[in-house]
């Protein structure tokens, strides 16, 4: 039996392949082993009220408002007046409708520690606005 310099050449060809492989495995060992972020894994990690200001960014809309919000394992609710529902997922996004009278909006962000931002959109006392938001945790 002889080895050619085609056949080494070929055998040479599948080393970048193999440590390819290798790292990828170590990769995903490791991606298994990290533990879950402290949020992510426990249930109820954003509970308690959170002190919202939504501020506007384009409309006919001017003043900010600052209203609380009171969260409860995956739902959000009013703290104060106003009707809000909407939850919040194990990674901390959050999604919310807001109504007040004839005002209705649509907010989405995300929520991490004590604190929290998004977007926000809606009809506001006849305008449609649109801004951002900040949260944070009391």
């Amino acid at each position: 039996m002889s080895i050619s310099a085609r056949s080494i050449a070929s055998f040479a060809d599948f080393r970048p392949l193999r440590l390819l492989r290798w790292a990828l495995v170590a990769a995903a060992l490791a991606a298994m082993a990290a533990p879950p972020a402290a949020d992510a894994a426990r249930p109820g990690a954003y509970d308690g009220t959170w002190n919202v200001t939504f501020t506007p960014q384009a409309g006919n809309c001017h003043a900010s408002n600052t209203v609380p919000f009171m969260v409860s394992g995956t739902r959000v609710a009013s703290a104060g007046g106003g009707k809000v529902t909407g939850g919040v997922g194990p990674g901390g996004n959050v999604s919310v409708t807001i109504s007040v009278g004839a005002s209705k909006a649509n907010g989405s962000g995300r929520l991490a520690g004590n604190s929290g931002a998004g977007r926000w959109s809606g009809i506001i006392t006849g305008d449609r606005c649109s801004g951002v938001w900040q949260a944070i945790r009391s």
